[in-house]
């Protein structure tokens, strides 16, 4: 078992003395590994291979190695692993031997929290963008953060790391709900935008899956605060349960008996326009809990660059928190307007022939719901054709019937192997798992190479189509392969069939 941060003495970062990361070029790890650099902590780590990620961290004075060996764990005092390592890993078993101290990275992190007015965006879907609007409000309105966030922040000056050592006392943290690790967490302000049961292959049923959330929100410090949507069920259930034994909740939605309302969202391929009302938002002072919108407070208008109801959703919840911390509603609102997007969420990665190609991080049911809409939203007549890459042979079999439903939107859809991550493989699940349960609801094909389904897709898309590169798995590398098939058909150099090369 890893050591937990509690255990530790008050000085939490300082005690961690030299610290090794396996698997540092992962997203959440390789963010971790800056905060705690920024803090003067030695870090050093390894990763199964080279990315572009390990070149950033040796530019940034941190030592990587390419491959697993014990013997990098020379005068280290603690290691930092994420859920994808496993016991097997020879740099973990030597840690264990040797009763080095093993943390988890949210551990860790929850070490760099402590101290700090900590905020905790958690939910099945949103927290990445969520926890980046946060981050970017408070720049705007020059707090300057820190943050860690598991994507790239997109600015006027292009993407930025998502990790980020502020000078200021709040760390923004998404918070993963995936393994649990989340309960490591005591923030000041957590949000959680939705709870729709996910992750069975970790919490086993739905209730235990809810009842985590329920648990995250119990750790806020006394007198924190709950932001929770009142628009999803599960959300909504959690403020309850908090509001009853006497935490303070703010609810926010569409819904009538939310306590910031957001109303008037319209959707143009130019962006995202609503209004939020409530007296949250009329107010900095703490306001007594309970519902109901005040009529003489005067709505907020709010324009996002970046599509979607579910976006105007987590905009709202990342105001709200800037709120709480202290900021002025209106410059609130207007810092989450300098939001761009993050890496992977809706991110637009070219167009070629008339075809726009976009790639997204969604891998659930409701997320593929939220993305195939937004896309419809901006396509402006055009049609939404989706390439999706499964992620995980569990997750596909679960929700293979809720997958089928949504893709089903769309009017074209290739869907390439699984992704199996940290699974082992099952020659049972396969493309054609979510393809056969598809038929009669439009086109649909099942091309298991990935770059024969890059070029299937490009083969279907017409001018003035959308096309999304869809799921968590590596088909984000497949955008640029979409645009060269597509312009390779613009030169003349393809003759296009399906799956032809």
């Amino acid at each position: 078992m890893s050591t937990p941060v509690t255990d530790q003495t008050t000085d939490h970062v300082a005690r961690l003395g030299r610290v090794h990361m396996i698997g540092i070029g992962g997203a959440g790890m390789s963010v971790v590994a800056r905060l705690l650099a920024g803090r003067g902590v030695a870090v050093q780590g390894s990763d199964a291979a080279e990315s572009a990620t390990l070149d950033a961290l040796r530019a940034e004075g941190v030592q990587v190695w390419v491959g697993h060996d014990p013997a990098h764990l020379a005068g280290v005092d603690t290691v930092v692993i994420s859920s994808a390592v496993h016991e097997g890993n020879p740099e973990l078993a030597a840690a264990r031997a040797r009763r080095l101290t093993v943390l988890h990275r949210s551990q860790a992190l929850a070490a760099l929290m402590e101290g700090s007015r900590g905020v905790a965006v958690a939910g099945a879907h949103g927290k990445t963008t969520t926890s980046a609007m946060i981050a970017t409000i408070l720049r705007e309105v020059g707090l300057d953060p820190s943050y860690a966030i598991g994507s790239t922040v997109r600015t006027a000056d292009g993407a930025a790391p998502g990790g980020h050592l502020g000078t200021s006392d709040v760390l923004v943290a998404e918070a993963d709900e995936s393994d649990g690790s989340f309960l490591n967490y005591t923030p000041t302000v957590a949000v959680i935008t939705n709870v729709e049961a996910d992750h069975l292959d970790h919490y086993g049923t739905p209730e235990a899956f809810n009842g985590a959330f329920i648990r995250f929100a119990r750790r806020l410090v006394p007198e924190g605060w709950l932001i929770a949507c009142a628009d999803d069920e599960g959300s909504l259930s959690v403020g309850a349960t908090i509001c009853a034994t006497g935490g303070h909740v703010i609810t926010y939605g569409t819904d009538a008996t939310a306590r910031v309302r957001v109303t008037d969202i319209s959707t143009t391929p130019e962006g995202t326009t609503a209004v939020l009302r409530g007296d949250v938002l009329g107010t900095n002072e703490q306001v007594a809990d309970g519902a109901g919108v005040s009529g003489d407070v005067p709505g907020i208008p709010m324009r996002l660059a970046v599509p979607g109801r579910h976006n105007v959703l987590n905009a709202t919840a990342a105001v709200i928190a800037a709120v709480k911390l202290g900021v002025d509603p209106r410059e609130a609102v207007a810092g989450v307007e300098a939001f761009a997007g993050t890496g992977r969420r809706f991110e637009e990665k070219g167009v070629a022939d008339g075809v726009r190609v976009v790639d997204d991080y969604a891998h659930h049911p409701t997320e593929i719901r939220a993305v195939l809409t937004a896309a419809r939203e901006i396509a402006d007549g055009g049609r939404v054709l989706v390439l999706f890459q499964p992620h995980l042979y569990s997750r596909t079999r679960i929700f293979a019937e809720a997958f089928a439903t949504e893709l089903a939107a769309a009017d074209e859809v290739v869907v390439t192997d699984v992704y199996g991550a940290r699974e082992e493989p099952d020659p049972s699940v396969t493309p054609n798992t979510i393809v056969d349960l598809m038929s009669g609801h439009g086109s649909a094909y099942a091309v298991p190479d990935r770059l024969d389904a890059a070029h299937a897709i490009a083969d279907l898309a017409r001018p003035g189509d959308v096309v999304l590169t869809v799921g968590a798995g590596d088909v984000t590398q497949l955008g640029p392969a979409v645009l060269a098939r597509l312009n390779a058909r613009l030169d003349g150099r393809v003759v296009a069939g399906l799956g032809e090369d």
